[in-house]
């Protein structure tokens, strides 16, 4: 494993790897088996895998945690060993954002409901370093978590938009054993949040629960997940959204929908979401 913290080094050393097929997993670092999960996706398919880990600061508001995000450099370095990761790129800020930096990409339709409500600004910044890294790296696929929804989507519509020869992959959410959706900011919890946060995955998981025994009815499914939604401090949204569109879900729900929820236990921000996919008949 190499660890490469410019883009001139990286492009050079990916320049001897053109034949082969090249996977990328863009991170913040702090790793976690979620992170793993997108490794082990990149090794399943590709030759080389790249991960970059990069805490972007034109994706942080004002008054959010960038000064506080978790950052543990020498253990994720320890973590991209064990699953195989070919380079891990770590570039720091001056090199991804250099003197007198000014081009954005400004994400459309996809970037307003939301965590987009409630983060202007947010998408921006990520559709701005994700171009970036897909053309630093240049690679055949990439992969992204399910728990990131809104953020798959968005940089899937920008590589379609701009023709970035980049496949999209999407990987499951990967849950801790009490189901709790794996994130990197679950260690802003005490032990009495960390239990409260566990209302989001119940909520998710029992409307899913409820479709999956026929409920089709977008405001009983809503209603069935907000039932469990009362130990979190504040929640910001709880919605059903059409996958392909993100605009509120179809009554009675025909077509494949994201229940996606963002909430706050303590003042850790946490999201989730379940996708509920309905039989079509032949």
């Amino acid at each position: 494993m190499q660890t490469i913290t410019t883009v001139a080094e990286l492009r050079a050393t990916l320049a001897k790897a053109r034949d082969k097929r090249v996977g990328f997993v863009p991170t913040m670092g702090y790793l976690h088996d979620g992170h793993m999960a997108l490794v082990e996706g990149s090794r399943a398919q590709c030759d080389v895998t790249v991960l970059s880990i990069f805490v972007n600061p034109t994706q942080f508001g004002p008054n959010e945690d960038l000064s506080t995000y978790p950052r543990a450099f020498l253990r994720d370095q320890k973590l991209c060993r064990d699953p195989g990761v070919t380079i891990v790129f770590a570039p720091d800020a001056q090199e991804v954002y250099p003197a007198q930096f000014e081009t954005f990409i400004e994400p459309g339709e996809f970037a307003k409901p939301l965590c987009g409500a409630f983060r202007p600004g947010h998408f921006r910044g990520v559709a701005t370093v994700v171009c970036k890294l897909f053309n630093i790296v240049q690679p055949d696929i990439a992969f992204f978590g399910q728990k990131d929804f809104q953020q798959c989507a968005v940089v899937r519509r920008m590589a379609i938009d701009l023709n970035l020869p980049v496949e999209i992959a999407t990987v499951p959410t990967v849950r801790e054993p009490d189901m709790l959706a794996m994130s990197s900011r679950n260690r802003y919890l005490n032990t009495e949040e960390r239990r409260r946060a566990l209302a989001i995955s119940r909520g998710l998981l029992a409307a899913e629960a409820e479709f999956r025994s026929g409920e089709r009815e977008c405001e009983k499914l809503i209603a069935i997940a907000r039932r469990h939604l009362n130990e979190v401090d504040r929640l910001q949204y709880l919605e059903l959204v059409d996958v392909d569109t993100l605009e509120p879900a179809s009554n009675p729900l025909s077509h494949p929908a994201a229940l996606c929820a963002a909430a706050y236990v303590g003042s850790t921000r946490l999201i989730d979401n379940v996708i509920l996919k309905p039989q079509v008949s032949a």
